[in-house]
């Protein structure tokens, strides 16, 4: 494992982490993320169509986490989480219902295997309040306490420039320039309910807790990590990126790896059309 040169040791992988900038800052692979270090909240990022980056999350639920919550679950989804159904995709699937709006449940599967007898937390917003939050901001939309996770601040610097152009790039340069600030309310606000539900997981459990979630909600820098900076900064996370064939030059998270390109067809096809 290497961090800008320097080896990473597995003690110090086992070492715990604070909010406080990135702790360790080190790629590695998927033979170490049963030895990762164990923190409060543990964010697990992904690409959401690599059936490999899920295997990857397995790997680490699978070490003990007493809650996993999933960006792909509403609360209500959730709930239908039963341990006894685990080993059977199908049947866990449709207690889930799982959306179609997410890739096909069988390539999610191994993490809820590898959850045990772990809480399962569903994070996801209604629809009609994401959309709302377009117009109307995140600080409105999540109400009370939207101070508490840094809703109620503009974004510092040329942050919102660089994310809104994120959020182009993402949509293939098909989204109208004025709806770009909307879209990136509605990121914050997902953030913030994120990093809301990973600590009422935390509190009711004891944790650990790891959240199962996409790359832009898992950087440090800008995502649901900073939002439970600001609403807990006791609280120790890890956040674990990953990417595809290559890495950029200055990952925004404390551990990442590199897997190889899931085969998907042109996803700017559609935007095309």
């Amino acid at each position: 494992m290497k961090s800008f040169g320097i080896t990473v040791t597995a003690a110090v992988l086992s070492a715990a982490v604070s909010f406080a900038g990135p702790a360790l800052a080190a790629e590695v692979t998927a033979a170490d993320l049963t030895d990762l270090a164990r923190a409060d909240i543990v964010v697990l990022g992904e690409v959401h169509d690599n059936p490999q980056h899920h295997l990857n999350q397995a790997a680490v639920v699978g070490t003990g986490y007493a809650a996993v919550v999933f960006e792909m679950l509403t609360p209500e989804q959730a709930a239908g989480w039963d341990p006894a159904l685990a080993g059977d995709a199908e049947a866990l699937g449709a207690a889930l219902q799982w959306s179609e709006g997410w890739p096909d449940f069988a390539v999610y599967h191994p993490i809820f295997e590898a959850a045990g007898d772990a809480a399962i937390y569903g994070a996801a917003l209604p629809r009609e309040e994401v959309r709302r939050s377009i117009s109307e901001g995140a600080a409105s939309v999540f109400g009370a306490g939207a101070g508490d996770y840094g809703l109620d601040l503009p974004l510092p610097g040329d942050e919102a420039a660089v994310r809104e152009a994120d959020l182009a790039d993402a949509h293939c340069g098909a989204l109208p320039e004025e709806m770009l600030p909307g879209m990136l309310e509605a990121q914050r606000l997902r953030d913030a309910a994120f990093a809301k539900t990973a600590l009422m997981a935390l509190k009711q459990t004891g944790g650990p807790v790891a959240v199962i979630t996409g790359n832009g909600h898992a950087r440090r820098d800008w995502g649901l990590p900073r939002a439970l900076a600001s609403a807990a900064p006791d609280v120790t996370v890890l956040t674990l990126g990953q990417f595809e064939d290559d890495a950029p030059d200055v990952p925004p998270f404390d551990l990442w790896l590199v897997t190889e390109a899931a085969e998907r067809e042109d996803p700017c096809a559609a935007f095309n059309q």
